[in-house]
């Protein structure tokens, strides 16, 4: 079986489905931004704030070839903008070992998830109404979608998590 690559926006659910996706079917899990962290000994903010997102970037790209290069079977929750760069997305696609999924979730849904989490988020921590907050979700998940379109499988992930599995699974054996 190939490795499971999960790609959406922020707050669609990547790294909690992830995590339940992979327990189901016997993989290691690997949240690409806590792997990052880890590795830089620095949060995905404090690389935001001290060494730029191009820096960020540059290495949230060396670390995901790290990982596919190794011999294990792992579902992986791309950080919302790891497809946007570079030439990952045409990779990942590309690539014969994996398969990728969008979790596809409305502004709607994404603007209910992220409203008591904008300080955590790096991207939206200088929003401050929730009319800014719709307006750059909108804007910048118009500017994304072609790359995450571009993925095997795309997953309407406005539903509740067992369904959103349930459709997977279903797609993938």
């Amino acid at each position: 079986m190939k490795n499971l690559i999960l790609l959406g926006y922020m707050a669609s659910g990547k790294s909690f489905i992830g995590k339940k996706l992979a327990k189901r079917i016997s993989y290691n899990f690997i949240d690409l931004d806590a792997y990052v962290e880890k590795k830089e000994q620095k949060t995905v903010k404090q690389l935001f704030d001290e060494k730029g997102e191009l820096y960020f970037r540059k290495a949230e790209k060396k670390y995901l070839a790290t990982l596919l290069s190794r011999d294990e079977k792992v579902v992986i929750a791309l950080g919302g903008g790891t497809p946007c760069y570079y030439d990952t997305m045409d990779e990942l696609v590309n690539n014969r070992a994996v398969e990728t999924l969008y979790l596809k979730v409305s502004i709607k849904e994404i603007i209910k998830r992220v409203t008591k989490e904008t300080a955590k988020r790096p991207l939206i921590a200088h929003l401050v109404t929730e009319e800014a907050l719709v307006e750059f979700v909108s804007k910048h998940l118009f500017e994304r979608s072609y790359f995450y379109n571009k993925a095997h499988y795309v997953i309407d992930a406005n539903q509740p998590a067992d369904i959103i599995l349930e459709d997977i699974v279903a797609k993938l054996f």
